[in-house]
């Protein structure tokens, strides 16, 4: 759990715009998350709050341990994480949500709220909600949400598969996620076989990069598109990336020099959203460091755009469809 909050926090500061940037750890924490002040709690309950509708609840065991009485069908959902596209997936869209733009699923949630990172306390209790998922584990955040409507916690950078059937029990949607997961399975599989026919030997390597603000590389290993790209029948990591994912290690900070020894056959690099880490990127990528870079020298290398490109079920689909029209490229 102490790894997926590192990733939790990165992800979120490297992957969420403005000054929350984007991009998708072991023996760090979340500690550094800020939370709204909590007299919005106090101010906003001062406001006389309309009645809500009783339904039936149903108890649930979050990924924190803790044990919840939530709505068996939830109708207005507030979802904070990196990955809303496992809600919408389902058929579900949140009524409150830490927004970004530039996502495959921008359109989807023009009746959302933003409400924020930190997320705003008062602006979520406005919201009237029926549940919260939370996608953090920090206990002091927690205890404050719980104050506002039954709230659980989620492992936004779990394994796709895992991620969905949680969503599925935590929703009332079990039914809505297997028939998601079958469908995709289907089509993901369908996918890698028309490209090793053509396109991509057996044992291929991958290896995933991106550039944070202060010209800070990351190789990407255990979340976001690796989790895609390293799927049974896809890539394979290399041996560095390989040792990081079996470490829990869902992304490191490598030296710009070191960048040749983590490549694989084929490089990806996930274009940020800061235009300094941008312009950094493209500076990089046009060195000589990488330019000599076998797989750059075949032209083995793709970009795309880190918010699209990103680990939830949504923009999975997407890649489906824009990964075979990179390679064939």
């Amino acid at each position: 759990m102490v790894q997926a909050k590192r990733i939790s926090l990165m992800l979120t500061v490297i992957a969420l715009t403005g000054a929350l940037l984007a991009a998708c750890g072991k023996e760090a924490n979340n500690k550094a998350v800020e939370v709204a002040p909590a007299s919005e709690v106090v101010e906003a309950t001062a406001s006389p709050e309309p009645k809500k509708e009783e339904s039936a609840t149903k108890m649930y065991k979050d990924w924190s341990g803790h044990e919840v009485a939530i709505p068996t069908n939830p109708k207005r959902v507030i979802f904070h994480g990196e990955v809303t596209g496992d809600l919408l997936a389902l058929g579900v869209t949140p009524v409150g949500n830490n927004k970004s733009t530039g996502t495959v699923y921008d359109d989807l949630l023009a009746s959302t709220e933003d409400v924020g990172f930190p997320i705003s306390m008062e602006k979520s209790l406005a919201l009237q909600p029926d549940l919260i998922i939370f996608s953090n584990s920090d206990a002091a955040i927690y205890e404050k949400l719980i104050k506002i409507a039954p709230t659980v916690t989620y492992d936004s950078f779990a394994l796709l598969d895992d991620r969905m059937k949680a969503l599925g029990e935590i929703l009332g949607k079990q039914e809505e996620a297997k028939t998601w997961l079958q469908s995709y399975h289907e089509d993901r599989d369908a996918m890698w076989a028309e490209l090793r026919k053509n396109v991509i030997k057996e044992n291929e390597t991958a290896t995933v990069f991106t550039m944070y603000p202060g010209n800070r590389l990351f190789v990407m290993a255990g979340a976001g598109l690796p989790q895609f790209l390293y799927e049974e029948g896809g890539f394979k990591p290399v041996d560095q990336v390989k040792k990081l994912i079996e470490e829990g290690t869902g992304f490191l900070e490598i030296s710009t020099e070191s960048i040749a020894d983590y490549a694989g056959d084929r490089i990806f690099i996930l274009n940020p959203v800061d235009a300094g880490a941008a312009g950094e990127s493209d500076t990089l990528m046009k060195s000589d460091i990488v330019s000599s870079i076998p797989a750059v020298k075949n032209n083995y290398m793709y970009k795309f755009d880190i918010l699209k490109a990103s680990g939830d079920a949504l923009s999975r689909r997407w890649m489906l469809e824009e990964l075979p029209k990179a390679l064939n490229k």
